[in-house]
């Protein structure tokens, strides 16, 4: 299995708690999130910086390389799970980075419908904050292991409209988000991803060995445990004389 996948099982797992108990000591030491980083795939030294600050995976988000070069960067990785965006490419490529031993593949919509019945690699969702919400929520129905959301192409820095997307994007959906970040983002932006229920953030290619190292240092200062449960929809019951809301509070989290 996958990793990286691993990982996220994992970090779901740490972050719920069941009602009435406390995180055992064994939940509490995981990340609070995944800082995976991101790698334009034009250098194999930048798989080596994401292994010397310990990041949770590597996504190489540029142009595809050559398998060859992938196998490099997945052996100057080391224990650092190493995946592709595969946008793009023709489905004999797709086989030939799965075989060059990356660890999983990211994709779009438009990408053959064969990718998704791979099981030797994991197998991630690159999608679009406009996607339509019936849509999104169909994701679910894919054999998938989580999705992740497109920044590039807004604004040059987190924005409001970036995390009610992410909350959005995490009520509607089942499986694990994460969200590629649109610059190095702050403690305090970080955290408000991590209430949100964000499980990873992806930092954008190239940066550097200290700025990697500080993002990892961040989300290590960050609460572990169980996070906020979603937000509960109220539901409209009938009546006679016209329609009441359910008495069911409306959960809010702070943001």
């Amino acid at each position: 299995m996958s990793k990286f996948v691993d990982r996220l099982q994992s970090l779901s797992e740490s972050s719920t708690a069941p009602i009435g108990f406390r995180a055992s000591a064994s939940e509490s030491k995981g990340p609070a999130l995944l800082l995976i980083a991101g790698l334009s795939g034009s250098q194999v030294k930048e798989a080596r910086t994401a292994a010397d600050v310990n990041a949770d995976a590597g996504l190489i988000l540029g142009r595809v390389p050559s398998a060859g070069t992938v196998k490099q960067m997945v052996e100057a990785a080391g224990d650092v799970p190493l995946g592709v965006f595969v946008k793009g490419i023709s489905q004999e490529d797709t086989n030939k980075l799965v075989d060059s031993g990356c660890d999983f593949v990211v994709f779009d919509t438009k990408v053959a419908a064969a990718i998704l019945h791979k099981e030797e690699i994991g197998k991630f969702l690159m999608i679009e904050p406009s996607l339509d919400q019936g849509l999104v929520r169909a994701i679910n129905s894919l054999e998938v292991d989580g999705v992740f959301i497109n920044t590039a192409g807004g604004e040059p820095f987190l924005t409001v409209e970036h995390l009610l997307t992410c909350r959005r994007f995490v009520e509607l959906l089942e499986k694990p988000v994460m969200i590629t970040l649109p610059s190095p983002v702050t403690s305090a932006e970080l955290a408000s991803l991590w209430r949100l229920g964000v499980d990873g953030v992806v930092a954008p290619s190239p940066q550097s060995i200290e700025t990697l190292a500080e993002l990892k240092k961040i989300i290590g200062e960050l609460p572990r445990g169980a996070r906020g449960r979603r937000a509960k929809v109220s539901v409209m019951l009938p009546r006679q004389g016209g329609v009441a809301p359910a008495e069911e509070d409306v959960e809010e989290e702070e943001i």
